[in-house]
C-alpha cells in the first residue's frame, strides 16, 4: 500500500474530498482491522488517467467493502482522467467474485465516480452551514442552549480543549462511551475496544487538526466532543454525555457551544451521520448520503459492461 502513496496523494490534490479518503487514514485502517479484513486496494494508473479503488474483503460478511470498516463516515473511491481506467479497477475488483458493500456515498460523488452503479438513499448528515449564519445568529436562534450551558458552568463546569495528541483525553473519552452506553448494542459501534483504539491513534496521527472539547467538573467528564478540521468545516465525529447528568442535558448544550465558537473561527459544521434529533435542533443544513448493494453478478456486469464501452 505504502508504493502507491504518491499515486494516492496526487489524486487527492485533483479532487474534493473528505478525510476518509487521506492515505494516512485508509492505511492505519488496513493495519487497524487486518484480522477482520483482507486488503485488495487496486491502483490503475495510465496515461489516460488514475484510479484507486481502497477496497477489503470482508471475512465475517464474506463482500467487498471499501477500507475504514465501519468507522468512515464518507466513502469514495479516486479518480482522475478517462472513466475507462476507473472501469479498469472495477474489472479487477470483480475477479473476487463477492458482492459490494458502501455505506455511505455523499450524493455529490454518484455522477462524478459512481454512475454505473444504483446507489440508494441511506440517511443524511445535518450541517451548519456558515455562509448561513454566523456566531451571533446561531447564539441568539438558540438562546435557551446558551442558558442552559450557563447553568452547567456555575454547577461548576469548566470547558477544556486538547489536540488529538493527547491520547489519554481521547481514550477517556472513548472509555466512557463504552462503558456508560454498554447496553445501546446498535447504535454504540464503540462498544468494541479495537475501534476505540482506532479512534486514539487516527486523533494521535491528526494532531492539531484534531480539537478535543470536555466539559469537566474536577475530575468528572460530563460531556466531550471529538473533531477535525476538514479544510473549511469540522467534523464532530464523535458526541458523549455522562448519563448521571442527563437531566442537565450537557450533550446538547456542549454542542450547540463548540458549534457556536467554530461558526465564530469561519467553519462550518458537519454533524455526520444520522438525522437524530439533537442534531436537527441545531442543523441549518443536510448533505443526503448514499448506500449500494450490489451482487457479485451486478459487480461482474458493471465491470464487463464499462469494458465494452471502452472497446
Amino acid at each position: 500500500m505504502d508504493a502507491i502513496a504518491p499515486l494516492w496523494n496526487e489524486l487527492l490534490r485533483q479532487q474534493e474530498h473528505t478525510l476518509f479518503q487521506q492515505f494516512s487514514w485508509n492505511r492505519l485502517a488496513a493495519e487497524a482491522f487486518s484480522d477482520r479484513m483482507t486488503l485488495n486496494v487496486v491502483a490503475v494508473d495510465s496515461d489516460a488517467g488514475a484510479a484507486i479503488i481502497p477496497a477489503a474483503v470482508h471475512h465475517r460478511e464474506n463482500r467487498v467493502e471499501l477500507l475504514g470498516e465501519c468507522l468512515f463516515d464518507y466513502r469514495d473511491v479516486l479518480h482522475s482522467g478517462d472513466n475507462e481506467v476507473l472501469s479498469a479497477a472495477w474489472h479487477e475488483l470483480a475477479k473476487h467474485e463477492k458482492p459490494l458493500h458502501v455505506v455511505a456515498i455523499e450524493n455529490g460523488a454518484t455522477d462524478q465516480r459512481w454512475s454505473d452503479f444504483s446507489p440508494t438513499p441511506f440517511a443524511n448528515a445535518p450541517q451548519v452551514d456558515r455562509t448561513l449564519v454566523d456566531e451571533e445568529g446561531f447564539r441568539l436562534a438558540h438562546s435557551r442552549l446558551g442558558r442552559q450551558m450557563r447553568r452547567l458552568q456555575k454547577q461548576g463546569a469548566m470547558q477544556r480543549c486538547f489536540s488529538g495528541t493527547e491520547s489519554n483525553v481521547v481514550r477517556h473519552i472513548y472509555d466512557c462511551k463504552r462503558n456508560h452506553f454498554a447496553d445501546d448494542h446498535n447504535a454504540n459501534v464503540f462498544l468494541d475496544q479495537r475501534r476505540c483504539e482506532f479512534m486514539v491513534s487516527a486523533a494521535t496521527m491528526a494532531g492539531a487538526a484534531c480539537d478535543i472539547y470536555t466539559l469537566e467538573k474536577g475530575s468528572l467528564l460530563i460531556a466531550g466532543l471529538v473533531t477535525f478540521r476538514d479544510g473549511p468545516v469540522r467534523r464532530f465525529y464523535t458526541t458523549y454525555f455522562n448519563p448521571e447528568w442527563a437531566r442537565s442535558s450537557p450533550g446538547q448544550a456542549f454542542l450547540y457551544e463548540i458549534t457556536a465558537q467554530t461558526l465564530a473561527e469561519n467553519l462550518s459544521c458537519d454533524y455526520m451521520t444520522g438525522d437524530y434529533a439533537y442534531k436537527l435542533r441545531l442543523a441549518n443544513a443536510s448533505k443526503p448520503l448514499l448506500r449500494l448493494d450490489a451482487t457479485a453478478q451486478q459487480l461482474s456486469e458493471v465491470a464487463s459492461g464499462s469494458a465494452s464501452r471502452a472497446a
